[in-house]
């Protein structure tokens, strides 16, 4: 799917991770390990690994089953990554140095805490991004970033969303198109990947629109930081200005049965383009998943930036919520394979 820009295309192209030291990404986990329990949890910084592999590898150093390990989400394997791991406290010595010799991570603290930790459980994700042979227009790059920490980015799902070429796509729709199911541990993904496609269609057409900071009739205004909503009613000068100040945010669907929680105009067109994917839209409304709502517009916190003209390098850093993209944020910044 091709994606419009929020703010025209951006005035520089640029080469995005060249190495994975260029993609560094420190899980900002939200709360504190107790230091006590029956739960080991381990700070882990990676380089050029998946979640999921390092988790594998962790399982077998301490003795334990795979699914017994947890982490709250997955980071980006061509990157430099720190994220939180955990597992139930071996009962014998364990030598963690292991994790260095099987991996290219190490073991950066160990700590107890009494739970498991749960998928979602971080609060956001830092990020600090070098894009170099940098080309074109440096003054519009500078007024294009002060836009972007003040007014935010258009909260696309990233492409890791749906799978190398599209695979994930491609097996969620044979599958909804009476295919056999798959197996339990790829159903999440694929339904994600199933709403991950509306929401991005539904955020698309409102940029076209040019409507997507706009607050529509019938909108669900979405609390920032917060999965709760209210319906606007009437817009008045009071929710223009928290609009205006980040406080809240339009919202896209992430579809389910009964469709979307919109109402009135904001309803029909959701509903309108939804339209033209009848076979992932009926297909979540049968698997029975409940419709929520996913802010249209992400605003990058703690944003900082510093080009380097003669050596044409731009490094970006940022704050993200657990669940929006650097990706998104760097689409409309530079044009980059």
């Amino acid at each position: 799917m091709s994606l419009p820009y929020a703010f025209g295309e951006p005035p520089v192209t640029g080469r995005l991770r060249a190495s994975p030291e260029d993609f560094v990404v420190d899980e900002v986990l939200g709360l504190v390990p107790e230091g006590r329990g029956e739960h080991l949890w381990l700070a882990v910084r990676k380089r050029g690994e998946n979640t999921a592999w390092v988790a594998k590898q962790l399982a077998r150093i301490a003795g334990c089953a795979e699914r017994e390990v947890g982490y709250s989400g997955l980071k980006d394997r061509h990157a430099v990554t720190t994220q939180w791991f955990s597992l139930p406290a071996p009962r014998q010595p364990v030598d963690w140095s292991r994790l260095a010799v099987r991996t290219a991570a190490e073991i950066l603290v160990i700590t107890r805490h009494p739970r498991k930790l749960r998928t979602g459980t971080h609060r956001a994700n830092r990020f600090l991004l070098t894009v170099r042979e940098l080309e074109g227009d440096l003054e519009g790059l500078e007024a294009r970033l002060t836009r972007i920490a003040r007014e935010g980015v258009p909260n696309f799902f990233g492409e890791q969303r749906f799978g190398h070429e599209g695979g994930n796509l491609t097996a969620v729709r044979a599958w909804f198109a009476g295919g056999k199911p798959p197996h339990r541990g790829q159903q999440g993904m694929l339904l994600s990947t199933a709403r991950s496609t509306l929401f991005n269609a539904v955020l698309g057409r409102r940029i076209e629109a040019g409507n997507w900071l706009t607050v529509l009739p019938g909108e669900p205004l979405l609390l920032d930081g917060r999965h709760s909503f209210f319906i606007a009613g009437e817009v008045d000068e009071a929710i223009t200005r928290r609009l205006r100040e980040g406080d809240v945010h339009p919202s896209g669907p992430l579809w389910g049965k009964g469709g979307t929680q919109a109402q009135a105009a904001c309803a029909a067109l959701e509903q309108a383009v939804v339209a033209a994917e009848p076979l992932l839209a009926e297909g979540l409304e049968r698997e029975g998943l409940e419709p929520a709502r996913r802010p249209l517009r992400v605003i990058p916190r703690q944003m900082h930036w510093r080009q380097d003209a003669a050596a044409k390098v731009l490094t970006v850093g940022f704050v993200l919520p657990a669940g929006s993209y650097a990706t998104a944020v760097m689409r409309e910044i530079v044009r980059s394979d």
